[in-house]
């Protein structure tokens, strides 16, 4: 596993997301233009994982909403694809969501993303349902997934053993 550094996504950081959009996403990604948006969003929080090559490895979008945060996107450049990169920007994600008292995190995911969706079961996320013919570029279904309320003490030790496995992928 790689090390990385996780820091707020700005304007500089755009060239580098927009290759890796590209690449994960194909023709149907997001233009610079939502990206701008987003990082200029009261309630997003927008972060990119820098390699220890000073790349930007990945990048990892939530919208905070009172007490539920929304994973809008989580992408890796395949060069850093099962190296911790994910893990490290989930992990991240989670310390962030504990610091705002935000509860539940949910997102989308294509039903054939089977890494992906192996990755969010490690965090302690459920599939609660299907979203039919989500993604415009081939109409695939996205299963809907949920954590438990982080506060609980079942997902707080989850979390800790988590943070213990791949709490050093993060370079402070």
């Amino acid at each position: 596993m790689d090390k990385f550094r996780i820091e707020k996504m700005t304007l500089a950081s755009l060239d580098e997301v927009m290759v890796i959009e590209a690449l994960a996403y194909g023709e149907h990604h997001w233009s610079r233009d939502s990206f701008v948006a987003e990082i200029n969003n009261q309630i997003s929080q927008y972060n990119c994982a820098i390699s220890q090559d000073g790349h930007c490895a990945g990048y990892m979008g939530l919208w905070k909403i009172i007490d539920e945060a929304h994973i809008t996107n989580l992408a890796i450049h395949p060069q850093y694809r099962r190296k911790g990169a994910a893990r490290a920007l989930l992990l991240n994600g989670l310390e962030e969501c504990y610091k705002d008292k935000i509860k539940y995190l949910t997102l989308e995911v294509r039903v054939s993303n089977e890494a992906a969706i192996k990755l969010y079961e490690s965090f302690g996320f459920k599939s609660l349902g299907v979203r039919k013919k989500y993604y415009q570029n081939n109409n695939e279904d996205a299963l809907i997934m949920w954590s438990e309320n982080i506060f609980n003490e079942s997902y707080k030790k989850r979390y800790q053993a988590m943070k213990e496995k791949v709490g050093d992928l993060i370079l402070k």
